[in-house]
């Protein structure tokens, strides 16, 4: 188990790298506040100054400048302190000592050559109290409040970092539980049509040669499909339209098919296999138990942002023994609500006329585009 101090420290290590040009823009921050508040504070004393506004300006900003110098150099140095001794502490401290010598250096440096020292004259040393008390009420307490600021700053930067990862891993969750269900519809298509294949050659059909070759050809495009996480209607029409031809030549009395799409939603994002699991459908549960077969009718629409997917069968409907159809609507169910959220719409009616009605509404996304 973690000792409690050693969270921050590797927490710090997750972070991203600081661009190169914050420390830059973090030091001017702190010059222009220094200089602000020594332009307020010289204003406020140079009312009665002996010298000059001017003088007491130019002192206030040297002793704001200097004091964020120190601040800014305990920052970083040294880089090791002792347990017991907090690196805040040690800034504040350093610049509350950093006020006094450094007015004592001001003072040093402006009296005149052979002129008495600043202590020996009641009016130079009483400025000198009096810059010098400023100074130390106004350093050290914005030292304080900088340091706060920082520590927000930092708890903000972490709690990103944070929520940055965890939807890191809630992505990388859905694509492993998203490949997963692929994994189970792959299969489901192979064993079944491979099973349609061993009849033709049980029964000695010429045409198992012709559905073989069409078979591996569909398998040879399809399969490395099957793997990726999001897909176009343009491939999965094209990948419909070979199997389809591949079950017209199994039953080519008995299967008619029509495909209407409109080319503006080709480039659209959808899960693999969405088509191809309504269309198979279809002619599993719908035209292959019926004795005089039927037709498929696909269409393909966008209409704004969303695309319209709709794939009817004159097959022979919806039936109570269908546990097959609900399972494979079930799981394609579930592979749209990990893409698309609540965002998709799958509706399943029977016709009026016999057969079975499958409506599919999702986002008009590109691939490219983001998933909210």
């Amino acid at each position: 188990m973690k000792k409690w101090n050693e969270y921050p420290r590797n927490l710090m290590a997750t972070l991203p790298a600081a661009s190169p040009g914050l420390p830059v823009a973090r030091g001017w921050r702190r010059v222009l506040v220094a200089l602000a508040l020594s332009g307020a504070t010289g204003w406020l004393l140079g009312q009665g100054w002996r010298e000059g506004m001017a003088s007491i300006q130019l002192r206030a900003a040297a002793v704001g400048l200097i004091t964020t110098l120190v601040f800014s150099v305990f920052e970083h140095w040294p880089k090791r302190l002792p347990r017991f001794v907090a690196r805040w502490v040690v800034q504040v401290v350093a610049v509350g000592v950093s006020v006094p010598m450094s007015t004592l250096s001001i003072w040093f440096l402006s009296t005149r050559p052979g002129a008495p020292p600043f202590w020996a004259d009641p009016e130079r040393f009483e400025g000198w109290m009096i810059l010098t008390f400023f100074a130390l009420l106004v350093a050290p307490w914005t030292a304080l409040a900088a340091l706060v600021r920082q520590k927000e700053a930092m708890a903000r930067h972490q709690a990103l970092a944070f929520e940055l990862e965890r939807s890191e891993l809630g992505r990388q969750a859905l694509d492993a539980r998203l490949q997963l269900l692929q994994a189970q519809v792959a299969p489901h298509f192979l064993f079944n049509t491979l099973a349609n294949v061993q009849a033709l050659v049980d029964t000695g059909s010429p045409r198992a040669s012709a559905v073989l070759r069409s078979l591996t050809g569909y398998l040879r495009a399809a399969v490395p499909l099957l793997h990726e996480p999001a897909a176009t209607l343009g491939r999965e029409l094209r990948l419909v339209e070979a199997y389809l031809e591949l079950m017209h030549m199994r039953m080519p009395d008995r299967l008619r098919y029509a495909l209407h799409v409109d080319d503006s939603a080709l480039p659209l994002r959808c899960p693999p296999t969405t088509l191809l699991t309504l269309v198979e459908n279809a002619v599993r549960h719908g035209i292959d138990p019926s004795e005089e077969g039927g037709s498929i009718d696909i269409h393909v629409e966008r209409r704004g942002d969303r695309c319209r997917i709709r794939v009817s069968d004159t097959g022979v409907g919806l039936r109570n023994t269908d546990q097959g159809l609900r399972t494979g609507l079930t799981t394609l169910r579930e592979r749209l609500h990990l893409m698309f959220g609540g965002d998709a719409q799958l509706r399943i009616t029977s016709q009026e006329r016999g057969g079975v009605c499958a409506e599919l509404e999702i986002p008009a996304l590109q691939v490219e585009d983001p998933i909210t």
